[in-house]
């Protein structure tokens, strides 16, 4: 069995790519420590903040730039659990990693205000990520997403968008901008989890390979040539992605599926008790002052 390592450093790290992330950090503590003071009414980063976004950045690079999105174009399963991470774990830590003055600040802007607005809709939200989750898995269209470097990149982009878009009902820190109460939050988070059920049980319960990316020597060979470049691989003489796992391309679909039915159901299964501990704490909070004020009371009711 070939190993990764026939491939080399470049299409297996991603050097440019780590470079990218390394800047686009590097701009977020700039703006969030070195010329905060320059903006009214911002306030220190926490280091809670700070750990999230750099653990988003991390997982980024890991789902993106490392082995991993070279053995997620090698096996299904693989590709499955990058596509776990960057739609529902990644944009959740993003969110949070985010200082609230920042977000006020973009929203200052009327175009992105209007736009953010629109498309935070909780109904809107849900039928466009999960819509556009569910085409991409279409095996034709994954194919040829998967043809193309830019298609790809830009799919998974707008993927990231419209992930963040749908969480942001949920979990967004900007009191102004919240509008699902505790119960509806519950609500919204069982609606989540049932549209995007259909596209991962056609990957389970399919019997047969689904996607040419994996099973069909020509287009691998299409697809791996544009992840690790034509003159790498043309020098590589392979055959196709059975020279990597013993794992058949059926089994290999099928955990695919499962593993991101899972990933899905403990992400929301977390999601859903903090928005129960959330609720809980405000109903706490509304519910101090009515105790003290009939604390005041009862012994004026006695006498």
């Amino acid at each position: 069995m070939l190993t990764l390592d026939i491939f080399g450093f470049k299409a297996l790290w991603s050097p440019y790519f780590f470079l990218c992330l390394l800047a686009i950090t590097a701009a977020y503590f700039l703006l969030t420590i070195t010329f905060r003071n320059k903006f009214t009414n911002s306030e220190p980063l926490t280091v809670k903040q700070a750990g999230l976004f750099i653990l988003s950045m991390v997982l980024i690079y890991a789902i993106k730039g490392s082995p991993l999105d070279l053995m997620a174009h090698l096996m299904f399963y693989v590709h499955m659990i990058n596509m776990a991470t960057l739609v529902l774990v990644i944009p959740p830590l993003f969110i949070f990693g985010i200082p609230v003055w920042v977000w006020r600040k973009l929203f200052s802007n009327k175009v992105i205000h209007s736009l953010f607005t629109f498309f935070t809709k909780p109904l809107i939200a849900l039928i466009l990520f999960n819509g556009l989750f569910s085409i991409y898995h279409i095996p034709m269209i994954f194919d040829r997403v998967m043809q193309s470097f830019w298609l790809h990149a830009g799919y998974s982009l707008l993927l990231f968008i419209l992930a963040i878009f749908m969480w942001w009902p949920l979990i967004n820190p900007v009191p102004e901008h919240q509008r699902l109460s505790g119960l509806r939050k519950v609500g919204y988070i069982f609606a989540d989890g049932i549209l995007i059920t259909p596209a991962c049980a056609l990957i389970i319960f399919a019997d047969t390979s689904l996607y040419a990316t994996y099973s069909d020597p020509d287009v691998w060979a299409q697809v791996m040539s544009l992840c690790v470049g034509p003159g790498t691989f043309a020098g590589l003489n392979i055959s196709g992605p059975s020279l990597f796992s013993s794992m058949s391309l059926v089994h290999d679909q099928q955990l695919g599926g499962v593993l991101m039915k899972i990933i899905q159901e403990i992400v929301y299964g977390v999601i859903l008790g903090h928005v129960f501990f959330e609720w809980y704490r405000k109903d706490q909070a509304e519910s101090e002052p009515e105790n003290e004020l009939i604390k005041q009371l009862k012994p004026s009711i006695i006498e």
